[in-house]
């Protein structure tokens, strides 16, 4: 472990964990609050919350741990991956459904991160090694490009734009019914339900979230979007499009499985059911991203080819709302 101290001199009315991060930029702002949790920062000699607002004149000592000794818990695993994309600062995966991005509860092996741990020996560790070189993440039902950065100052970079929305992501799905209009902006806050962990809801009381779409083509049962979500939340095209009276096909979480079939004339209940069972998941795939390359700035396009489940469920549109 590496313990420092540092005086607080210009983070007056600043967080303790903001003015951190700002000094420390190695490390990600998570990181930050894991050390302040751990105990391992202290304020003036006493230990502090995240929240504390600094005066400027403090003295903050804090220990950085051992990152290292993490990197025993990711087991490299030889899992498929398809390259979209790769240079020297970042790799572009066309993520497969039914795949986790990173260890969690219940999911220690077999996921994504195991994966890049395997194939790539370089890696970004902002965000820990639990998350080598994970900028942000899909769904796991999710399929399509996930950007995974090499080192720190390209994980930096990208993160940013993820940050100030100036990344553009383009997300293609499969809708129930009809929507009232072709195009439009669904800006509806999103709150973490408290019934369901797992399940998020719209909510004046959460996290702001923006999702523009446009149909691509519209059906009596199902249709085919575009979604273009400006800001980032967690399941938020899938509770967005749900909000909307049109729950993504398969999404049995937001209302979108099995459920939504009832009531259909017979011949059409049967389709849908046989659709469904085909596809064993939500129809919604990350198509496109559009960013800086984080060295040279140059505009990047990114495209995950449409997996052939949805591409079933779409080429059979027209049939069964026929």
């Amino acid at each position: 472990m590496t313990s420092n101290t540092l005086s607080a001199n210009g983070g007056e009315n600043i967080r303790l964990d903001k003015f951190l991060s700002n000094h420390l930029p190695e490390l990600s702002r998570t990181k930050i609050k894991k050390m302040i949790i751990d105990g391992l920062v202290y304020v003036n000699n006493a230990h502090a919350k995240a929240s504390l607002i600094l005066d400027g004149n403090e003295l903050i000592s804090y220990t950085i741990p051992n990152l290292n000794i993490e990197i025993s818990d990711m087991t490299p695993q030889e899992i498929p991956l398809e390259i979209l994309y790769e240079d020297e600062f970042f790799i572009a995966i066309n993520k497969q459904a039914g795949l986790v991005v990173h260890p969690g509860n219940g999911n220690n092996t077999g996921t994504l991160a195991n994966g890049l741990v395997h194939y790539f020996n370089k890696l970004s560790d902002l965000n820990g090694f639990s998350r080598p070189g994970i900028i942000h993440r899909l769904d796991k039902d999710t399929s399509g490009v996930i950007l995974i950065a090499k080192d720190n100052n390209a994980h930096r970079k990208l993160a940013s734009q993820f940050e100030n929305r100036t990344i553009k992501k383009e997300y293609f799905a499969i809708t129930w019914g009809v929507w009232n209009e072709t195009k439009g902006i669904i800006n509806n806050a999103i709150k973490r339900k408290r019934a369901d962990p797992t399940s998020y809801q719209i909510d004046d009381k959460g996290r702001e979230s923006i999702t523009n779409y446009e149909l691509i083509k519209q059906g009596q049962y199902l249709s085919s979007v575009a979604f273009y979500p400006k800001t980032g939340r967690t399941h938020q095209i899938r509770v967005h499009s749900s909000s909307m009276g049109h729950p993504i096909f398969g999404d049995n979480k937001y209302g979108g499985g099995n459920q939504k079939v009832k009531g259909f004339i017979p011949e059409v209940n049967k389709e849908l059911k046989k659709m469904l069972n085909n596809i064993e998941r939500h129809a919604l795939h990350a198509k496109k991203i559009i960013f800086n390359h984080p060295d040279n700035n140059k505009i990047i396009s990114i495209e995950a080819p449409i997996p052939s489940d949805i591409k079933n469920i779409e080429n059979k549109i027209d049939t069964v709302n026929g």
